[in-house]
C-alpha cells in the first residue's frame, strides 16, 4: 500500500507539473496563513470568513493549511499523491461554491467573481499527479526505490 503511494513514473514533466502546481498553492496558502506576499494573514483571513457563508469555517480552515502544507509537499515531492487529490478537491469546491456562475476570468472587473478557468487548470494538474505520481526528482521517488530494495 505504502509502496503505491509513494511509486511515481520516473519523467521530468512530471516533476514540472508538481512543482509549478506546488509552489502556486504554497503561495496562496501562505498569503491566508502568515501574510506573506501580501497576503492577508490568519487572523485577518478567518475575519473574513463570514463574507463566505456557503463553506463553514473549520472546511475554510482546512483548505487553508491544505494549501499551504499540500504546496509545500508537491514543492519536494513529498506524498505528492496525496496533496494533490487535497488540492483537485479544494478546487472543485471552489468551483462548486463560489464560482460556478461564469467559467472565465474576470479581466476587466465590469463583473463581479473570477470564472473557474483556472480552477480547472489546477483540477487537471492535480489529477495528473494523483495518476502518474510525483516525477522523476522527488522525495516520493527515493523512498519508493528505497523501499523496494
Amino acid at each position: 500500500m505504502l509502496l503505491t503511494l509513494f511509486s511515481t513514473d520516473p519523467d521530468g514533466i512530471q516533476t514540472i507539473i508538481r512543482i509549478a502546481l506546488g509552489i502556486v498553492f504554497f503561495v496562496h496558502g501562505a498569503q491566508s496563513l502568515l501574510g506573506w506576499f501580501g497576503g492577508p494573514s490568519l487572523r485577518e483571513t478567518r475575519s473574513r470568513m463570514p463574507e463566505f457563508p456557503t463553506l463553514p469555517i473549520p472546511l475554510t480552515s482546512a483548505a487553508m493549511f491544505a494549501e499551504f502544507f499540500g504546496g509545500l509537499g508537491l514543492i519536494v515531492g513529498l506524498l505528492s499523491r496525496v496533496d494533490a487529490f487535497g488540492i483537485g478537491i479544494i478546487m472543485l469546491s471552489v468551483i462548486v461554491t463560489h464560482e460556478r456562475q461564469r467559467a472565465f476570468l474576470n479581466w476587466f472587473a465590469g463583473r463581479e467573481g473570477h470564472g473557474y478557468e483556472c480552477h480547472l487548470l489546477a483540477i487537471a494538474l492535480a489529477a495528473a499527479i494523483v495518476v502518474r505520481g510525483a516525477g522523476a526528482v522527488s522525495l516520493d521517488r527515493l523512498l519508493s526505490i528505497s523501499m523496494s530494495d
